[in-house]
């Protein structure tokens, strides 16, 4: 099974079931930046609990890792939990909607794109991708969130609204990594 073949598979379960998602992560910045390798794909989804069911019989066990009981424990944490498709090694982190301001307006932001020729995915914005990828690297420091900011800010820079991730990035504490990344791209923050 291919990414995207996994992608799609997924997306067709949340939409029959009416689960409100988007893509986010690595497969977002790819899409709105420069390439890069990954085995992950990282979807919002707003899934409850007796919607859980239904979704783990859309991925069967003789195909698929997925423990129905990781579901309801993710849902009622507001936590996350996995799809593990273990012949290609490739893995869908599933991220429950927790409700809170940020993820209300990064829903009320989607963007449809069709990353498969026949199929159009709900997608995070770039801006609220690149407002994710500071809170993870605010986290665990990692060198790969900056360069997947950059590399959206080079390559579709002239569609992200810059004043919406100041103001989240205030809100958020994170202020200070944007003012750094405007800094390292050589721009005035």
């Amino acid at each position: 099974m291919e990414q995207y073949e996994f992608l799609k598979r997924v997306v067709q379960c949340l939409e029959l079931l009416q689960i409100p998602y988007l893509v986010t992560g690595s497969v977002a910045s790819i899409a709105y930046g420069e390439p890069r390798f990954t085995n992950d794909i990282d979807i919002v989804a707003d899934i409850r609990q007796q919607q859980s069911e239904a979704f783990a019989k859309c991925f069967p066990e003789e195909e698929f890792y997925l423990d129905a009981d990781s579901i309801r424990e993710a849902i009622l944490h507001r936590h996350q939990f996995n799809i593990i498709h273990p012949a290609s090694g490739l893995k869908v982190d599933v991220i429950i909607y927790r409700g809170d301001a940020f993820d209300k307006s990064r829903f009320g932001r989607v963007k449809k794109i069709r990353p498969i020729e026949d199929t159009e995915v709900n997608f995070s914005a770039p801006e609220d991708v690149i407002i994710k990828k500071m809170e993870y690297y605010k986290e665990g420091g990692s060198e790969k969130h900056l360069r997947d900011i950059t590399g959206i800010l080079k390559v579709s820079g002239d569609m992200v609204d810059r004043d919406y991730i100041s103001q989240w990035a205030n809100q958020l504490g994170l202020i200070e990594i944007w003012e750094a990344i405007i800094r390292r791209l050589g721009e005035r923050a």
